[in-house]
């Protein structure tokens, strides 16, 4: 049997070497035929995805940016003659000339601006005692803003509570209740929970409400908390 010399290992591992550039050189040659094969086809890839991070940018800067503008103007003017107690011109809606915060949120629903005329139109027609309109308006608002949100919420329970529909206005103002950090708000809508339950008839509930306000609110109720408590027992 023949022995291996003292540099059979090197020469084992230069051919492993050797090797291993081969293959590497055969990647790269597939590599190569694959791009010159389909050079047209990845061509228009790239360009559809140039094309699409360029169209984004465009329409922000000149689609998002002006429509913002226009929304800031509009809000501001209906918002002028909501301060000056003239509602109905403040809600607006019927004509170009006066879009109000119905016609602001009607062109521009797509910002925030936009969102924010829904929930001022809402609480407009609120005061009309059109109580449906304001609750389908109220509910095209959304913020990141858990405080709006929440009274978003309690605002939209009050206009079912208009409709005598107070089981569902309950169930949003649980949802008022819980929409916000803000403890006063918490506490507020809490608070009115508790009242609309116990009204309901729906004691448990009413209980679990006012007993929240004892450990978490007592800063905010004065002890009326305890008087409510006692009511759940006897009514």
């Amino acid at each position: 049997m023949a022995k291996l010399g003292k540099n059979a290992p090197n020469e084992q591992e230069g051919k492993e070497t050797v090797e291993f550039f081969k293959d590497l050189d055969r990647e790269a040659l597939n590599t190569e035929r694959f791009l010159e094969k389909y050079s047209k086809q990845l061509g228009i890839v790239f360009g559809v995805l140039i094309l699409g991070v360029l169209g984004f940018f465009a329409y922000k800067q000149f689609v998002v940016a002006p429509q913002n503008v226009e929304a800031v103007k509009s809000f501001l003017a209906a918002q002028k003659k909501q301060t000056e107690g003239k509602d109905k011109e403040a809600l607006g809606g019927k004509s170009a000339a006066n879009p109000g915060f119905v016609g602001t949120y009607n062109e521009y629903s797509g910002t925030n601006v936009g969102k924010l005329s829904a929930y001022n139109a809402g609480l407009l027609k609120f005061k009309e005692g059109k109580f449906q309109e304001a609750y389908d308006l109220l509910d095209k608002f959304s913020s990141d803003n858990k405080t709006l949100m929440a009274l978003k919420f309690g605002a939209m329970a009050d206009a079912k509570s208009g409709l005598n529909k107070n089981d569902e206005a309950l169930s949003l103002l649980d949802k008022a209740s819980t929409a916000s950090d803000d403890p006063y708000t918490t506490y507020y809508f809490t608070r009115k929970a508790g009242i609309v339950a116990l009204g309901l008839k729906k004691n448990a509930e009413a209980k679990k409400y006012f007993s929240a306000i004892d450990e978490k609110y007592q800063d905010y109720d004065n002890g009326m908390s305890d008087s409510y408590i006692e009511m759940t027992k006897y009514f």
